[in-house]
């Protein structure tokens, strides 16, 4: 997502999305385009298709049927309602300055010669297209296999070729 989030192109599409709105960590609200308070009215904890419990927060705006952004800043008929997991936008916010930092843009200028090729091999030809297993060790292990049959592949491939 950080090379989506760094084209001008995609972000001018969706201008009002929770992400771009202004929050006020303080007070624990959020501001919409308008300049409109959206206080918190709850918060409740969700787990995800794989098992993964995270925790919800749901900010409303006070009035948005006199407003001129009506329809275009939201499609619901009643107020704006938005969810954000802080969590989440706390660890994207941390991923984003490493990918940002000077050891980070180092990092990002290898990818595309070191590992992509790798990884869009196992995603396209081999179908592979998300980990089957959570936390860290068990996708250390999923990764491993992922690697040890990348390699078993290769090597057969080469051996293929000095036979023929």
């Amino acid at each position: 997502m950080f090379d989506r989030e760094q084209n001008d192109n995609v972000q001018s599409k969706k201008p009002f999305t929770a992400d771009k709105l202004f929050y006020n960590e303080k007070e624990d609200y959020y501001v919409c385009p308008m300049g409109q308070k959206m206080q918190k009215i709850g918060t409740h904890t969700q787990r995800t298709a794989t098992g993964f419990k995270q925790t919800i927060t749901n900010y409303q705006a006070k009035n948005c049927t006199s407003c001129p952004l009506n329809g275009t800043c939201h499609k619901s008929k009643s107020n704006r309602i938005i969810s954000v997991n802080h969590n989440l936008n706390k660890h994207k916010q941390q991923a984003k300055e490493n990918l940002q930092s000077d050891e980070g843009i180092v990092h990002r200028k290898k990818r595309c010669y070191d590992t992509e090729p790798v990884w869009g091999n196992i995603k396209n030809n081999h179908h592979f297209k998300r980990l089957m297993l959570r936390g860290e060790k068990k996708v250390t292990v999923e990764v491993g296999l992922l690697s040890l049959a990348q390699k078993l592949r290769k090597k057969i491939a080469i051996n293929t070729k000095k036979a023929a």
